[in-house]
């Protein structure tokens, strides 16, 4: 992005204010990701963030009961949803929303599609890397939250690091250096 110069901004803010607020909504306009976010801060005044953890939980499900063909396919729809809890925390900063969310994702998946996971293959591979990353991801961002927000997690986060430790993402878990139980 290039920069201002100071004469460049001196001028615009010399501009009178009518003109200013047409350029500043054709600028608006054309940043995507920005009119989410002034949506949500100024019309929804943070109010929705209940109802967009609900509909991205409603994504996950449909995702978790959904027939996949192989784990290539599965981990693809995951890296999806991923995307989209990326983007509502780009939205919101909703940083709990994300531990939340990613958690209820893995812990989805191995409630519905375990065969996908249950035994470390050549097929499974890239699925069972990208499941013990994104539980090292949890746990790195758990340790960013104060320590009173820990026992909301706990059940959730032990209930995964069991799945992780005695499946096929086992051996990526001992690389990472995953904790078989994680205690706060």
């Amino acid at each position: 992005m290039p920069k201002l110069s100071p004469d460049l901004k001196e001028a615009i803010l010399r501009m009178p204010a009518a003109e200013k607020d047409k350029l500043l909504l054709r600028l608006v306009a054309k940043d995507g990701k920005l009119c989410q976010k002034l949506e949500y801060e100024l019309l929804e005044e943070g109010t929705s963030l209940d109802e967009r953890r609900a509909d991205i939980r409603a994504t996950i499900d449909r995702l978790a009961v959904g027939h996949h063909y192989s784990p290539g396919w599965l981990m693809m729809d995951m890296r999806s949803v991923n995307g989209t809890i990326t983007a509502h925390v780009k939205t919101t900063k909703d940083k709990m929303g994300e531990i939340a969310l990613t958690l209820y994702l893995l812990n989805r998946v191995y409630d519905e599609q375990l065969p996908h996971l249950a035994k470390y293959s050549s097929r499974s591979d890239t699925l069972a890397a990208y499941v013990a990353k994104r539980t090292q991801f949890v746990l790195q961002k758990l340790e960013k939250l104060h320590p009173d927000y820990y026992i909301e997690f706990e059940e959730d986060v032990n209930k995964l690091l069991a799945h992780v430790h005695t499946t096929a993402p086992a051996k990526y878990a001992q690389e990472l250096q995953l904790p078989r139980q994680w205690q706060y």
